[in-house]
């Protein structure tokens, strides 16, 4: 079958609904199949705006099919999907919209569902305005998240809530970290000027650039050689955070896939040496490749393959000066990367990660020396895994206190500073600094 970008968008949206599985697991290999850059954008882009509308486009088309499909259809539930998209989101012409989206039924096979997708979409034409006006009046269909999570967004944050719900949806920009040890920031963007690549250097991060416009990483210039890297500016605050300075002993908890693990060796490239610790053997792959490109494995930096609460299975005994935790957490901070975090994160899920989250502290914490600084990040906006976490660490542990600072960005939390979405075109991210008496 010749794949195209619809079928291909189908095939990825039908992949995260029906299997559970992630974009970032199931996207990749499938747009490599399409060969044509425009082909394989707009598939990226159908595939993700579904993900990223679906509570308000799945309402849409159960409003206006008599029954719904059954499970084994799904797929062609996933074209109905990217249809109502492009209708409602895009600007390609609804003819064309239709007569693709028929197409791609019947190279799956359907030719069953030719009349349906055409009359349902054709009727979406003709009622969309008042659909989107009268259909769901709901909350979850209006700004296309999961009931339960607007109800946390708008308890945490009642001030900002709507506004954070809107940032969700929005597309994130492209954010850069140059490799300081390889070049430095202005001769980069000059580098990026020569290119005609339109870009500007970043307040609130040293090594930050944002571009003007997304692009393919490998096409920027020197990517390969490891002169840059694509990086969220808010990610970029870590590694400062941890006050570097020669001779220390780092370790980084949760490492992969090492954005901030590369950062740390950028910043500092005469540590005693660095432990980068992750349970996943697939991320930690990722995470070599990461160094191996940076030109940043040599032997001061230990990667081990382990749950870093199992302290007694990977711990040499030598106190660790810093400590970078970046904790698993409900990525409710990156939304806008990864549109499908609505559609597969559970309300349940948050006390889950709670727990997780207190157990990396309490079982990191004996490994700290004294005097040393344990940096925690989440890239959540979610009190209980941020403020209410560190809070209740500091009431629990005697030897821990917070470090307060001063910031260009985010809110003070009362422990710790919080990114919200958008800010200053940054992810989500919290950030707190605990030292050890």
């Amino acid at each position: 079958m010749k794949q195209t970008a619809r079928t291909i968008a189908a095939l990825i949206i039908d992949s995260v609904l029906s299997q559970q599985r992630s974009l970032s697991e199931s996207a990749p290999a499938l747009l490599d199949q399409l060969k044509d850059p425009r082909e394989r954008a707009l598939a990226q882009e159908i595939s993700f705006g579904v993900l990223r509308w679906y509570y308000q486009l799945d309402s849409l088309i159960a409003s206006l099919l008599q029954r719904p499909l059954k499970r084994r259809h799904s797929l062609i539930q996933a074209l109905l999907l990217s249809g109502a998209y492009q209708i409602c989101h895009l600007r390609t012409p609804h003819h064309a919209v239709v007569s693709t989206t028929v197409d791609a039924a019947k190279q799956f096979g359907a030719n069953w569902a030719s009349a349906l997708i055409n009359g349902t979409l054709r009727n979406l034409i003709r009622k969309r305005e008042y659909l989107l006006l009268n259909n769901d009046q709901s909350d979850q269909c209006k700004f296309a998240h999961p009931q339960w999570l607007i109800n946390e967004i708008h308890d945490d944050w009642p001030e900002h809530w709507q506004q954070l719900l809107e940032h969700n949806n929005q597309l994130a920009g492209l954010s850069l970290r140059v490799n300081q040890l390889k070049t430095s920031r202005d001769h980069y963007l000059t580098e990026l000027e020569r290119a005609e690549i339109r870009a500007l250097a970043t307040p609130d991060s040293q090594t930050g650039i944002t571009l003007a416009q997304s692009m393919n990483p490998v096409t920027l210039p020197g990517f390969t050689e490891g002169k840059v890297s694509v990086q969220d500016i808010a990610a970029q605050l870590a590694a400062p955070l941890l006050a570097l300075k020669p001779g220390l002993r780092v370790l980084d908890a949760c490492a992969a896939p090492g954005g901030k693990t590369a950062h740390i060796l950028e910043s500092e490239p005469k540590l005693s040496g660095l432990v980068a610790i992750d349970k996943s053997e697939k991320r930690n792959t990722l995470l070599r490749q990461t160094l191996q490109r940076l030109d940043l494995m040599d032997e001061k930096v230990t990667i081990i393959n382990s749950d870093a609460t199992e302290t007694g299975q990977w711990w040499d005994g030598i106190p660790f000066d810093r400590i970078l935790l970046d904790a698993p957490c409900s990525a409710t901070g990156v939304i806008r990367r990864h549109p499908d975090i609505k559609y597969h994160r559970r309300k349940n899920d948050i006390e889950t990660l709670v727990h997780i989250q207190r157990n990396l502290l309490n079982n990191l914490w004996p490994l700290l020396a004294s005097g040393g600084r344990l940096v925690y990040v989440t890239c959540s906006i979610l009190k209980k895994e941020n403020r209410d976490q560190i809070a209740w660490f500091l009431d629990s542990q005697p030897s821990a206190s917070e470090l307060e600072f001063e910031a260009s960005w985010g809110h003070k939390t009362q422990p710790g500073r919080q990114i919200l979405p958008g800010e200053k075109g940054m992810d989500g991210f919290y950030y707190a600094c605990l030292v050890k008496a």
